[in-house]
C-alpha cells in the first residue's frame, strides 16, 4: 500500500495551500470580511474566485472541458484538505457545499441539454444551487421512505406539492435539485427534478436560524404549492430519485470529510504555536505532560481520519460505492473535527473562546458535522449491517 503522492498532486496540493496562506486566511482576521451571518462577504469573496480562476485552482471537481481541473477523486482529498485550513477556503475555489455535491451528480448523471443549462453556470460561479430533500416531521429525513413532497403527472409536465426544510443555500440558490414522491413504490418511489428559483409555485418560508455561521444562502424552510416542472427537467429517470440521492451523497459525505480535515488540522495549528510559547508553571505548556497528551490524541484522529478518506476516496476512484467506507469515515471525521478544536480551545484558554482566532467559529460550524449527510447514528447503523451481513470479511482487504 502506498501512501505517497504523484509529484503533480503533490505540486497542486501545495500551490493550494500557498493561496489559502497568502490570499485566504489573512481575511479571517478582518471583521470587515464578514457579513452578516458570519461568512465572507461576497464583495471580498468575488475577487478571490477571480484569482482562483487565474492561477488554475477553480473548480478541481470538474472535468477540464468543463473548466475545472478534472482531479480524481484521492487527489481532491489532498487539496481540498488545504482548501479546509480557512473558514472561507472552499467557496474561494468553488467546492463548498451544497454546490460542490449538485455539480458532482449533475456531471454524472445530467444529460447534455441539462448539463449546459443548468451545471454549466454552478460550474463558472455565475449561479448558486441547493439540495432539496428533507423535510419537517413526519416528511423524510435520515429515511427518505418518508417523503411527503409529491409530483403528480399531468401531460409533459409535473405538478409538485408540499415543504422542506433545512436546505442548504437555498435564499441564494438559482438552480434547486428537488426529491419528491412520484409513486408509492418502495425503492422507485421517489423522482428527481430540476427546478429554477423564478418559476412560481414555490417560496422560502423562512430563513432557519442556527447555531453556528451559515453557508451563503442559509438553512430554509420552503413550501411548495402547484409547481409546474417541465417532464424535460426531471432528471434521469421517474423512479431513480433515490438513485440520484445516493449518487450526491456517496461522493458529498467525502468531500465533507476532506475539508473538515484541513479545519481539524487548521486547530492544532492554532493551537500549536501558542502552547510552545506560553509558559505556566516553570515551564512551557508543550512540556506539560497532559498537553502532549490531548495534542498526541488529536493529531492522531485526524491521521486515522485521513487515513479513512484516502481509503474511500480510492475506492469511490475505482467506480466502487465504498458505503462502509464513507460512513466510517463520517463518523470519524465529524468526531474528530469537534475533538481538535475543542482541544485547540482548551490549550488556548481564553484566547481560544474569544474571537481572537477563528476557533469560536469553528467550533459551532462543528457540531453539524455528526448531523449533516447522515447522522452519526445511521451511519453506525449501516456499518452494524455490513458487520452482521459479511462477518469475518468486513475486514478483507480490497
Amino acid at each position: 500500500m502506498d501512501f505517497s503522492l504523484s509529484p503533480d498532486t503533490d505540486a497542486l496540493r501545495r500551490r493550494y495551500r500557498a493561496f489559502v496562506d497568502a490570499h485566504v486566511i489573512p481575511l479571517e482576521g478582518d471583521p470587515a470580511s464578514y457579513d452578516e451571518h458570519e461568512n465572507i462577504r461576497l464583495d471580498r469573496l468575488a475577487p478571490l474566485r477571480d484569482k482562483a480562476k487565474a492561477e488554475g485552482l477553480w473548480a478541481p471537481q470538474m472535468p477540464v472541458a468543463r473548466g475545472g481541473l478534472g482531479l480524481p477523486v484521492s487527489a481532491l482529498a489532498v487539496c481540498y484538505e488545504e482548501m479546509g485550513r480557512s473558514i472561507f477556503g472552499p467557496a474561494v475555489f468553488n467546492c463548498a457545499a451544497p454546490d460542490d455535491g449538485n455539480m458532482t451528480v449533475l456531471e454524472k448523471v445530467a444529460t447534455e441539454a441539462q448539463k449546459k443549462h443548468w451545471l454549466q453556470p454552478i460550474i463558472d460561479g455565475t449561479v448558486r444551487s441547493a439540495f432539496a430533500m428533507t423535510e419537517p416531521a413526519p416528511g423524510a429525513g435520515s429515511d427518505p421512505s418518508h417523503m411527503r413532497t409529491t409530483a403528480e403527472r399531468h401531460g409533459d409536465k409535473w405538478i409538485v406539492n408540499g415543504r422542506k426544510w433545512f436546505i442548504t443555500g437555498a435564499d441564494a440558490a438559482q438552480h434547486i435539485i428537488l426529491i419528491a414522491r412520484t409513486s408509492d413504490d418502495a425503492r422507485k418511489g421517489l423522482s428527481a427534478f430540476l427546478v429554477d428559483r423564478d418559476q412560481p409555485g414555490w417560496r422560502i418560508v423562512r430563513r432557519i436560524p442556527i447555531m453556528g455561521p451559515e453557508e451563503h444562502g442559509g438553512h430554509c424552510e420552503i413550501e411548495i404549492d402547484g409547481l409546474e416542472i417541465a417532464d424535460e427537467n426531471r432528471l434521469m429517470e421517474v423512479g431513480d430519485g433515490l438513485k440520484v440521492t445516493q449518487i450526491r451523497l456517496g461522493t458529498a459525505r467525502l468531500t465533507h470529510c476532506m475539508r473538515w480535515l484541513g479545519m481539524a488540522k487548521r486547530a492544532l495549528e492554532i493551537a500549536t504555536p501558542y502552547v510552545t510559547e506560553r509558559e505556566s508553571f516553570g515551564m512551557k505548556l508543550s512540556a506539560h505532560e497532559g498537553v502532549q497528551w490531548m495534542l498526541g490524541e488529536a493529531a492522531m484522529a485526524i491521521e486515522v481520519g485521513r487515513l479513512l478518506t484516502m481509503k474511500a476516496a480510492l475506492q469511490l476512484e475505482r467506480g466502487e460505492r465504498a458505503r462502509k467506507e464513507v460512513s466510517m469515515a463520517k463518523v470519524q471525521v465529524a468526531d474528530t473535527l469537534h475533538k481538535a478544536i475543542d482541544t485547540a480551545i482548551q490549550l488556548c484558554g481564553a484566547r481560544g473562546y474569544s474571537n481572537d482566532t477563528p476557533l469560536s467559529w469553528m467550533y459551532r460550524y462543528a457540531r453539524q458535522a455528526r448531523l449533516v449527510d447522515g447522522a452519526s447514528e445511521v451511519h453506525k447503523m449501516v456499518l452494524a449491517r455490513f458487520a452482521l451481513e459479511e462477518g469475518v470479511d468486513f475486514w478483507s482487504w480490497p
